[in-house]
């Protein structure tokens, strides 16, 4: 079927001839868009469109999109900006030339022009463009809406480089704090982080990273460019490219809005920002920057409230070992332990365990390096080396103010660890975490910091090891058999074994990854008497791990396997995780 010309009738007469609408609701539709003025046809039909003929189900925009692409014979693409040269697709053509035919460039390499539009319909310009271009045009329709934002969206940040980077290679040579420069020419060329564009590139960066839901971005300078990265489920993606001079700019005005040194470039800082979203929510990011040979480089942690305010079901913890650690968390002192690589979610667990103890009748305690997120119920403490402030001095000081439930950020040495069980034994409970890659591990780690193990069998509740993983997206995943073998390589031994379990396909909701959000693994270890029987000088770390065993221990590659035996997540996810 094809459609003769671009307009609310001629798609309405289109979808009643397809059996999607009836003759009536096409009449009704056509009553009530008298007057769309510059409203994209489309759009304004499907604002319109009750529902699917012979179905509850309403027609979506993206359903009506996807309807028209293939009337037309064409693809429908969902734009994902992550996807994008956003440098390469601006300069292809102008804004201007984008806005008026209603276009905009999606990929852009030697052999073609992938160019997203309005109206494939009516395109006298693709033939001038491709001769203009000397490569052919591939034609594609998207979302109309998307269009728009993006056409704004990406030429108004290629303006606000190119502007921020006039004269700024001034004397023939970018000015930019690396081992590679030999002489400092002097300040001419550097941009003001102050500088109106700059200010909107920084603006852009944040709510770009919002959107996509990014945990963390990462500021890279490189020798002829600078890289801007963005960590999501776990997984870096590049985000755009800007010239090493604008990347210095954005960073120091990060630094500038972090109440940062901006003069000290030598060596490591940190700092932390509050921001408030389009949506109203107030969002903390913790930035820190490292001197590399090629500058200073910035990676900023976001810490979305309402991430670390989950509670343990949305965690992803089983009812049995919810059970377990709400016993282990009961106590009135001694140590609790979790381990986990960076960004296995320990902080998430530590706070929303400290929320769920945290009452009137209780004083809470932390002492953190950094302090991941101000919470009003909790006395948070920064470590501060430069000023004598360590965990352990911390911890004495806390000792002091009558706490009742304390959290050490980590446990990384031995005057740490001996404060930690000092508080223990004098009726407390102390919460912490080590970096290790197991529950039982956490043992022998405490061994080796120096730490007797009479102290540890005395002290030590428990220990959960934790992971992430990336979760199947639930709007595309499918249903998929398990090879007997694969799932017998992958957990051998256990009782269980999956009919089906799911697998990832790709769709709007996760930009095609397949995988929407992260939850988590799970291994948890009390120290009961047996166990404690093992902890000796040199304890041999096989043993412990039998024992703890013996005494109900579920290892991280069996809390994946219940994952997916219950369609949360993929056996290859979790082989990408947990340790063999």
């Amino acid at each position: 079927m094809s459609i003769e010309r671009f307009s609310t009738k001629s798609v309405l007469k289109a979808l009643f001839k397809d059996k999607q609408i009836s003759a009536g609701e096409a009449k009704r539709i056509d009553a009530n868009l008298t007057d769309i003025g510059d409203q994209h046809p489309l759009t304004a039909i499907a604002a319109n469109l009750p529902s699917r003929l012979n179905s509850n189900a309403r027609i979506s925009h993206e359903e009506l999109y996807e309807w028209f692409a293939q009337q037309l014979g064409i693809d429908y693409t969902h734009i994902d900006p992550l996807k994008i040269d956003i440098a390469s697709a601006t300069n292809i053509f102008s804004a201007q030339y984008a806005k008026q035919n209603g276009i905009l460039a999606l990929e852009v390499n030697a052999n073609r022009v992938i160019v997203a539009c309005k109206n494939p319909i009516e395109t006298p310009w693709r033939d001038e463009l491709s001769s203009l271009l000397r490569k052919p045009i591939e034609l594609t329709f998207a979302n109309p809406i998307e269009i728009d934002r993006y056409q704004s969206e990406f030429y108004n940040l290629a303006k606000s480089i190119s502007r921020s980077n006039i004269g700024s290679n001034a004397g023939g040579a970018s000015i930019q704090q690396s081992l590679e420069q030999m002489v400092e020419l002097g300040r001419q060329g550097q941009l003001d982080a102050e500088d109106h564009h700059i200010v909107q590139v920084v603006d852009w960066l944040l709510q770009y990273a919002y959107e996509q839901r990014a945990s963390d971005i990462h500021l890279e300078p490189r020798k002829d460019k600078g890289e801007i990265r963005f960590r999501i489920d776990g997984v870096l993606h590049h985000a755009y490219q800007v010239p090493p001079n604008v990347m210095l700019a954005i960073v120091g005005r990060f630094k500038i809005l972090a109440r940062m040194d901006i003069a000290e470039k030598r060596r490591p800082l940190d700092g932390r920002l509050k921001t408030r979203t389009p949506d109203g929510r107030e969002i903390e990011l913790r930035l820190s920057t490292i001197p590399t040979a090629m500058g200073e480089k910035m990676v900023m942690r976001i810490f979305d409230p309402e991430v670390l305010q989950r509670s343990f079901e949305e965690l992803g913890l089983s009812d049995r070992e919810l059970d377990l650690w709400h016993t282990l968390s009961s106590h009135t002192n001694g140590i609790i332990l979790v381990t986990g690589p960076t960004g296995s979610g320990k902080t998430t667990t530590l706070y929303s365990t400290l929320r769920k103890l945290a009452s009137s009748e209780v004083n809470v305690c932390t002492i953190e390096e950094p302090i991941e997120m101000v919470e009003p119920r909790f006395n948070q403490i920064q470590v501060h080396s430069a000023i004598g402030l360590s965990f352990a001095s911390g911890v004495r000081a806390l000792l002091r103010q009558d706490p009742d439930i304390m959290m050490i950020g980590e446990i990384r040495d031995l005057e740490t660890a001996e404060m930690a069980i000092q508080a223990a034994l004098t009726g407390h409970l102390v919460l912490s975490t080590l970096h290790t890659n197991d529950s039982p591990s956490a043992i022998t780690r405490m061994l080796e910091l120096g730490v007797p193990a009479y102290l540890i069998s005395a002290t030590v509740l428990g220990v959960m090891a934790q992971r992430l993983v990336r979760t199947l997206c639930k709007h595309c995943k499918q249903p998929t058999t398990i090879d007997p073998q694969v799932w017998e390589q992958f957990i051998p031994g256990v009782d269980f074994k999956p009919d089906n379990a799911h697998q990832p396909v790709g769709c709007i909701e996760c930009r095609q990854t397949g995988f929407l959000g992260r939850i988590g693994l799970y291994e948890m270890m009390e120290i009961t008497e047996p166990l404690k029987t093992h902890i000796t000088p040199g304890a041999d770390l096989q043993k412990l791990k039998k024992q703890a065993s013996e005494d109900g221990l579920l290892a991280l590659r069996h809390s994946g396997a219940v994952k997916v035996a219950n369609g949360h997540t993929t056996i290859d996810e979790v082989l990408r995780v947990t340790p063999f």
